[in-house]
């Protein structure tokens, strides 16, 4: 088991795991969420973190973990976390966006969790916002299911970066000419009448993990 994973929901005490499995069900859906989640103690202790959440904290760009307990690279940030975990804890959610190395941020969710309506707050979970469109949502499959081809995904994929067509252009090392081909392909392929209307398809998309990012943490 990973090491970073010190637990499941059932055995932190959130779900318990009945007939059905619910517990550990939960659990395996978490880790499909292209979403990073971490279940913590108050203290910080990590009780679960999905495959989103370990990838992140391998990375160690703006949080990590040490001995079981997550923290983030700098003291001021570290005290930021805190202080949203005490928060938690008197039943108050929390967004906050902490800074790590070379200009590295991540924006984090901090919400309490009850193990039954109306008790006090146990845990805490930190929900991470995306990366971005292109490295959060499944654009492999988006492409695949609409029958892109491997140029047609390129071109979409620094579309969803938020580049103009001569900019998509000049990465790519193409013609504007051969890109305006394209976008008119993927509007057509996709049912989209603009390219607005094309990303917006592709940021609505369900945050399902890639299956690349989890082959590569089991």
């Amino acid at each position: 088991m990973d090491a970073l994973l010190k637990g499941s929901f059932a055995d932190s005490g959130l779900l318990a795991e009945g007939p059905d499995g619910l517990g550990a069900g939960l659990a395996f859906l978490m880790d499909e969420l292209a979403y990073g989640v971490i279940v913590v103690g108050f203290d910080g202790q990590v009780l679960h973190a999905n495959h989103a959440a370990r990838h992140e904290l391998r990375r160690g760009r703006v949080l990590g973990q040490r001995n079981d307990f997550v923290y983030a690279n700098t003291a001021d940030q570290g005290r930021l976390l805190q202080d949203a975990l005490f928060k938690v804890a008197d039943g108050k959610r929390s967004l906050i966006t902490l800074l790590g190395e070379q200009g590295a941020k991540l924006s984090l969710a901090v919400l309490p969790l009850r193990s039954d309506a109306g008790a006090s707050p146990t845990r805490a979970a930190l929900l991470f916002a995306r990366a971005s469109v292109c490295e959060s949502l499944m654009l492999c499959f988006f492409a695949r299911n609409h029958g892109l081809t491997s140029a047609e995904e390129s071109v979409l994929t620094v579309l969803c970066q938020g580049y103009s067509a001569p900019e998509v252009a000049r990465q790519l090392k193409v013609a504007v000419s051969t890109i305006r081909s394209h976008v008119r392909s993927l509007c057509t392929k996709t049912g989209s009448s603009s390219v607005r209307e094309l990303l917006n398809q592709v940021a609505m998309l369900p945050p399902v993990a890639p299956l690349l990012l989890q082959e590569q943490l089991h």
